[in-house]
């Protein structure tokens, strides 16, 4: 067994017990192996796993990982898109999980090809450091996309703060929750907002507690081989 299968096993151990503290079903959690940092060959050994889902977030990463991987997997970019970049990265993934300001959503809308799902990021504990809109403003935002024909709102994203402090960390999950659910609450034919894009290595078991449909986790899973060592 390789590091990355025993890894992985533990996580879905941690994913389940997660579950049953929260009377959720372990299917309705999908794990993105978070591959940005890691080679080709540990990206394969991820895929052999079983995992379908892959983030990265940088375009020239991306098209690195594309050009190596003929497997069919579904590519997440998780990192700022910078509207430059949408043109070489949109048509290449299947979720964005960083739409944050009505200039990207216009270069989504010109550049893609078909539909994108994307996730709505939302800078719940207002970190400088950090990008995304207030929850104030991320509703409106919303209502905004009416006219984007490219674009379906599956959902919202949310990075916590880097504390130990749980309870800081499971507020951030829990006030992005209650937002989903107004969204949702909507109907929204190009919003239906059913997802949830929050949790990372370090903080995966509170985020689906606290309703997390997608978890992003890299160092866990994939271990923290670099690249560039390759």
């Amino acid at each position: 067994m390789t590091n990355v299968q025993q890894n992985l096993k533990q996580i879905k151990q941690r994913i389940q017990e997660s579950c049953l503290r929260s009377n959720r079903k372990v299917e309705d959690v999908t794990i993105i192996a978070v591959t940005k940092e890691v080679s080709v060959d540990r990206t394969n050994e991820v895929i052999n796993t079983g995992i379908r889902h892959l983030g990265e977030n940088r375009p020239d990463g991306l098209k690195k990982k594309l050009d190596a991987i003929s497997d069919n997997v579904k590519w997440h970019y998780i990192g700022t898109l910078q509207t430059r970049k949408v043109k070489s990265v949109i048509n290449e993934v299947d979720y964005v999980h960083s739409l944050d300001r009505i200039s990207l959503a216009e270069e989504i809308e010109k550049r893609a090809t078909s539909t994108k799902d994307c996730f709505v990021q939302v800078n719940v504990s207002e970190e400088e450091s950090k990008h995304g809109l207030s929850i104030e403003d991320a509703e409106s935002f919303i209502y905004e996309l009416e006219n984007y024909s490219r674009i379906r709102v599956i959902g919202l994203m949310t990075m916590a703060p880097n504390t130990e402090d749980d309870t800081i960390v499971r507020n951030v999950f829990r006030k992005l929750k209650v937002l989903q659910e107004k969204i949702a609450d909507k109907h929204l034919s190009y919003a239906p907002c059913t997802e949830l894009s929050m949790g990372m290595s370090g903080d995966f078991e509170i985020a689906i507690e606290e309703g997390a449909t997608f978890v992003r986790i890299g160092t866990a899973l994939v271990g923290k081989e670099r690249e560039e060592v390759k």
